[in-house]
Parts: structure tokens; sequence; C-alpha cells
């Protein structure tokens, strides 16, 4: 894996779990922890990512940042809504994380 690819990978991997050691991604990727933050420094250049230091520290992207988030077309928020109105208990919560997380519009 060339740096370029094993960075984006990183990326994605953070835009997916949000939070990582370097520890645990020099694991995942086979290299050492020196290279990840090597490669770390070179992404906070292009993305909003934050570095914490001390015992709980970690790598972390911005809240914010969602680079691949995808939208409900109307159509498919309509009829999501639809079947909503039959749900109940953890099947209603289920389908309201996916509305608030896909929806264009909220309510």
């Amino acid at each position: 894996m060339s740096p370029s690819e094993r960075r984006s990978a990183i990326m994605d991997l953070l835009c997916d779990r949000r939070y990582e050691t370097a520890k645990n991604l020099a694991a995942l990727f086979g290299v050492t922890a020196r290279t990840i933050r090597n490669d770390i420094t070179a992404l906070s250049c292009t993305y909003p990512i934050q570095t914490i230091r001390g015992r709980y520290g970690g790598i972390q992207v911005a809240s914010w940042y969602h680079p691949y988030r995808q939208e409900l077309s109307p159509q498919q928020e309509v009829l999501l809504r639809k079947l909503m109105v039959n749900l109940e208990g953890e099947d209603l919560t289920v389908m309201e994380s996916i509305l608030t997380k896909f929806a264009r519009h909220t309510g």
C-alpha cells in the first residue's frame, strides 16, 4: 500500500469511527506509530483532523466533517415517513435515526 493509499484509508476510517489512536492505526496498517503521525501531519494540512495528547489521547476528525454524507431523495423520505407511522419501540428509534442522519428535511 502506498502512502497515498494509506492516507486515504486512514481518512475513510476516521470519518467512519470519528476517533482512533495512532497505535491502533499503526497496527491496522502494519506500519509504525511514527509513520501514522507523519500521515496525520500530512492529512491535517487538508482535512479537519485534531490530535489529542495524553493518556486518553488520539486522533479525531472534526464532528462537522462528513465528506461522503448521502441524502435521501424526497420520494425515499416520504416513503420512510409513511412506514414510520406503523413502527414502535426500537424499530421506531432506528427509523428516526435513519431519517435524522440522511433526510434533507427534519420533522
